[in-house]
């Protein structure tokens, strides 16, 4: 049974959540499981012991519906980088995998060393993807180069090629009957508490909003807009009771929103070329997107309120599968390069 190096990018919460089901399954196929953790410190914590934790390279949030670029580069320590990338023993594993993760992968440049990529942006760069009408050649670029691998295997909203699978879907959200209590789940990290409540009272003074906050460090409530600090348990439980959801065009909240059955809207953040492609993809499925929280905007969403409907998904418990024809492709020596 091989030795695994499993390197996640922390960053986003999607990438812990996404280990919480690849965790326990890559324990049942090797003899050892190293886990490395890289970026700011984000709101999911993993059960299981982290062996390697790295300063990485990591986007922060801004508060407008982007990314914060300045505070972006000023968290980057290229000589930390360097000297993490240099020092991770990546020769001592029989495979490494990255999930969107650059020491690891860098690392494995550096010394020739395989890295196999399991995440949802080698699925964003695959050439049968959908992209946005006006392509980011900077974005693209960014993204390809961030986390350089030798084989990709991706997850996306639909299987646009052979490599690429259905979301992986925690067992705690499989698990999970769903409920309608009437209000919406709002989750748009980039934008700060203010001008949400805003918008979203100026929107419908009727309908209630559960709104989960990265700025926010305790509940509040204006009128039937509840502003509430990001929490897990408290943010599954709102998704699985909604009638909907607003949130970003990231992948795992838009995929599990999907497949509760929740009629779904998002807001792609400003300059992200991946949420930019996640919104061309799902818009060709059907979900309604729009580009901002501006008043011409509203009017799409107050549509979206009183005519939206939910877009159906099959999205089956295949990630054993997955890992399995990764570690069979592996073993045989049957890299396929699929260069991004």
């Amino acid at each position: 049974m091989p030795r695994i190096l499993y390197a996640i990018q922390g960053t986003g919460n999607g990438h812990l959540s996404r280990a919480l089901d690849i965790v326990p399954l890559l324990r049942e196929r090797a003899s050892q499981v190293d886990l490395l953790v890289s970026g700011p410190p984000a709101d999911v914590q993993l059960p299981f012991k982290v062996r390697y934790r790295c300063h990485g390279m990591g986007f922060i949030f801004g508060k407008k519906g982007g990314i914060n670029f300045v505070k972006t580069f000023w968290q980057l320590n290229s000589a930390a980088f360097l000297r993490e990338m240099r020092m991770l023993p990546v020769e001592d594993y029989d495979v490494v995998i990255s999930d969107f993760e650059p020491v690891s992968a860098w690392a494995c440049r550096l010394r020739e060393v395989p890295c196999v990529a399991l995440s949802h942006q080698s699925a964003v760069l695959s050439a049968a993807a959908p992209r946005p009408k006006d392509d980011d050649i900077v974005g693209r670029a960014v993204l390809r180069h961030y986390a350089p691998t030798t084989q990709q295997f991706g997850f996306h909203f639909e299987r646009y090629e052979p490599h690429i699978s259905t979301p992986v879907i925690r067992q705690q959200v499989r698990q999970i009957t769903p409920q309608n209590d009437g209000h919406y789940t709002v989750y748009l990290p980039s934008f700060d508490e203010e001008t949400l409540v805003k918008r979203l009272r100026y929107l419908s003074r009727d309908v209630r909003w559960e709104v989960f906050s990265k700025h926010s460090q305790q509940e509040a409530e204006y009128g039937k807009v509840r502003v509430r600090p990001v929490s897990g348990a408290a943010f599954t439980d709102s998704l699985a009771r909604s009638a909907g959801v607003l949130c970003g065009a990231g992948f795992e909240t838009p995929a599990e929103a999907l497949y509760l059955g929740k009629k779904l809207l998002v807001v792609p953040m400003r300059n992200q070329y991946e949420q930019s492609c996640n919104a061309a993809a799902l818009a060709g499925m059907g979900v309604p997107v729009v580009k901002n929280l501006k008043d011409k905007s509203l009017a799409a969403i107050d549509e979206w309120l009183q005519q939206g409907t939910v877009v159906p998904v099959d999205y089956p418990d295949e990630t054993g599968t997955v890992l399995d024809r990764l570690l069979a492709e592996i073993g045989t020596q049957k890299i396929i390069v699929h260069p991004n």
